[in-house]
């Protein structure tokens, strides 16, 4: 069965719950240390960032 209502990945459940928690993790490591700002901070933003990206390109 074909849901007629679905618009896009944006509908998707999945595709909000990822970006919502990447919105999360986002301000939760604004509380980080600042010598963590360039290592540690960078590559938990950019891997949370990722799995929302994952599912709109899929």
């Amino acid at each position: 069965m074909v849901n007629k209502n679905y618009r896009g990945f944006r509908d998707l459940i999945v595709y909000r719950l990822s970006y919502k928690l990447a919105v999360e993790i986002f301000e939760i490591t604004k509380t980080f240390p600042k010598e963590e700002k360039y290592s540690l901070v960078d590559q938990i933003r950019r891997s949370s960032r990722s799995v929302p990206t994952n599912i709109s390109e899929a």
